[in-house]
């Protein structure tokens, strides 16, 4: 039987550790190749913590499509995901702008909601918690190519009434002291729905880029949680990944 441990006396939150240990385990080929990872109960009792700390880890990674929970089977690793660390990432407005595409807001609309349980658990927050929800639709001068759904932890202190046409993350660090570090992506192509057929105004059913992001500050903790939805006859999403 494997042996895990962490740290009882570090400063590091439980939940933490446990995650970078999680993280380490599905770098192993075994588990890369569909070997169960560890019980919850079984390695909440190896490391002397609760179930709820452990499943509060996992759940950060099923959220970030690195690994898939089956009910009566158990969690693995999740197959055909690209997992890479990118050299930066930018807003969407810095995004363009280095590319030279000059863009134009068609709808901001910030309100707030009551966290469904995935947001509750992700930004772990109690029951009838409200986040502030904001939809961004944007595009070029030719009609709207992609649309942003963002929501927000309550602790970045956002009230709803900001500016939106800036950079983003430029104002989360310069009015409210938050620093985006970290960006945990998941892609994949999905098909688009009469919302999105709406919205992008594509046909039902056309290609649609979805990107799911979580963005969290230096120490780990989740700010935003950002679903994109691009139009596939406007963007292609490349990566460039640099050999150690």
């Amino acid at each position: 039987m494997e042996t895990f441990n962490i740290d009882h006396s570090s400063a590091i939150p439980l939940h933490l550790q446990v995650e970078d240990l999680l993280r380490d385990l599905i770098k192993i080929p075994a588990y890369q190749e569909g070997k169960l990872l560890p019980n919850e109960v079984a390695l909440a009792k190896q490391l002397g913590i609760s179930r709820n700390t452990v499943r509060q880890a996992t759940n950060k990674l099923v959220y970030e499509r690195l690994l898939v929970r089956k009910k009566g089977v158990g969690t693995t690793v999740a197959q055909n995901n690209i997992i890479t660390k990118l050299d930066k990432w930018l807003s969407f407005t810095h995004e363009m702008g280095e590319s030279g595409v000059s863009f134009r807001n068609y709808r901001i609309d910030a309100t707030w909601v009551e966290a469904d349980q995935e947001l509750r658990q992700l930004f772990n927050i109690a029951r009838k918690s409200e986040v502030l929800k904001l939809e961004r639709l944007r595009g070029v001068e030719t009609g709207p190519v992609v649309l942003f759904i963002s929501y927000f932890h309550p602790r970045v202190g956002l009230t709803g009434d900001e500016d939106f046409t800036q950079p983003l993350y430029d104002m989360l660090e310069k009015r409210y002291h938050t620093v985006a570090a970290v960006s945990k992506e998941g892609i994949s192509a999905i098909l688009a729905d009469a919302e999105l057929s709406e919205k992008l105004e594509i046909a039902i059913g056309d290609p649609v880029l979805f990107r799911k992001r979580v963005v969290c500050d230096p120490g780990g903790r989740p700010i935003e949680y950002n679903l994109g939805f691009y139009r596939a006859d406007s963007f292609t999403y490349t990566i460039e990944i640099k050999r150690e």
